[in-house]
């Protein structure tokens, strides 16, 4: 058997990584599984191409969907065609969807699992580092509106996640680094050592063959399996996970979605550190500290100036808003978490000329 590592979350289910898992996928479907929707990325095919015919030949009825690339899979309409589809082949409640790609996909198949006959199994399979280190792992679904990202979803755990490291030597090097911004997130929220690799390693962190980016992916989705174990539901701890989401959802949004997600959470996340600086919470060093280490990965830390007005529009809308009042997840100092309630708008925009000079 491949050398793997297997993470619990809680009691709910395990995340397993190393390299070729993918190929134990077929063996631990759940007891009673007569019907497998398999959706995937298209540039995924050939995987999920490989996993339904491992399905088909266990006699399970299987149909494979090719989604829209990246963003566009998560739409109100993609998911009304993925529920006629599990009607028309009269998915059941023991029946299970199984999702292969990047963030959007599992987001996507998540959220069609979750929302089918009140919740049906899903299995994840995520196939970029961000999917693995983030999306695929703590149960949260979702799709996009015109109003903003990740609006509209709900929390389903699923019933196990595969993360295949040799899938990451396929990914663009751009695409390793923007998922690395989610790992980098979870070293200043909770797990330093994270820090200390980057900085360490920087050439190693980017090197999807490497022992260090293996133990940066198992150090993140540790941080993830802790904190999702306590707070599945977003109703406090859980919300440190959006270290640097506020605005950088925002920017998303604005760019149409044309940002990688990982770029616009590393500049979401040096701005969060100038308000933290800015409110007296931390200091210049920390500050510095965040732009060193996600410059060293050749993520960005600046954002383009003039469109302050447009991106607090967005950032209003954030799911960590409460009433009118507008909620940023902080530092205090690396691995000291707590939250900067309603700043007031010159704040909000000094923060913005600082990460825009």
């Amino acid at each position: 058997m491949t050398e793997h590592s297997v993470i619990r979350v809680a009691d709910g289910y395990d995340v397993v990584i190393g390299e070729g898992v993918l190929a134990q996928v077929g063996g631990a479907l759940p007891t009673g599984t007569a019907r497998v929707l398999v959706v995937h990325a298209p540039v995924m095919e050939p995987q999920a191409g490989d996993l339904a015919a491992t399905f088909d030949a266990q006699g399970l009825q299987t149909q494979i969907v090719a989604l829209p690339d990246a963003e566009g899979a998560k739409t109100a309409q993609v998911a009304a065609d993925l529920w006629a589809r599990l009607g028309q082949a009269g998915f059941t409640r023991s029946d299970v969807v199984v999702a292969v790609g990047g963030g959007a996909t599992t987001d996507l198949g998540g959220f069609v699992a979750a929302t089918w006959l009140r919740g049906v199994q899903v299995v994840q399979v995520p196939t970029s580092l961000l999917g693995m280190v983030d999306a695929a792992v703590g149960g949260k679904t979702g799709i996009n509106t015109a109003e903003g990202k990740n609006l509209v979803g709900s929390f389903h755990p699923p019933h196990s996640v595969w993360c295949d490291l040799a899938v990451l030597r396929t990914l663009p090097p751009a695409d390793l680094a923007a998922g690395l911004a989610e790992v980098v997130k979870c070293g200043f929220i909770r797990d330093p050592r994270i820090l200390d690799l980057v900085e360490q390693h920087p050439r190693e962190a980017v090197d999807p063959t490497s022992a260090v980016l293996r133990e940066l992916v198992e150090r993140a989705v540790q941080v993830k399996a802790d904190v999702v174990a306590v707070d599945l539901k977003e109703s406090s701890l859980r919300e440190i996970l959006n270290y640097g989401h506020t605005f950088g959802h925002a920017i998303e949004q604005r760019e149409h979605y044309t940002w990688r997600h990982g770029d616009a959470v590393a500049v979401g996340m040096v701005y969060a550190a100038e308000l933290a600086r800015l409110v007296g919470l931390i200091g210049a060093d920390l500050v510095e500290r965040h732009r060193r280490v996600l410059a060293s990965l050749g993520l960005p830390t600046t954002y383009p100036a003039g469109h302050f007005d447009e991106l607090l529009t967005v950032m209003r809308r954030d799911k960590k808003t409460r009433g009118s009042m507008l909620r940023f997840v902080a530092l205090e100092s690396v691995g000291r978490v707590t939250r900067i309630e309603g700043p007031a708008d010159d704040m909000l925009r000094a923060a913005y000329d600082a990460v825009s000079s």
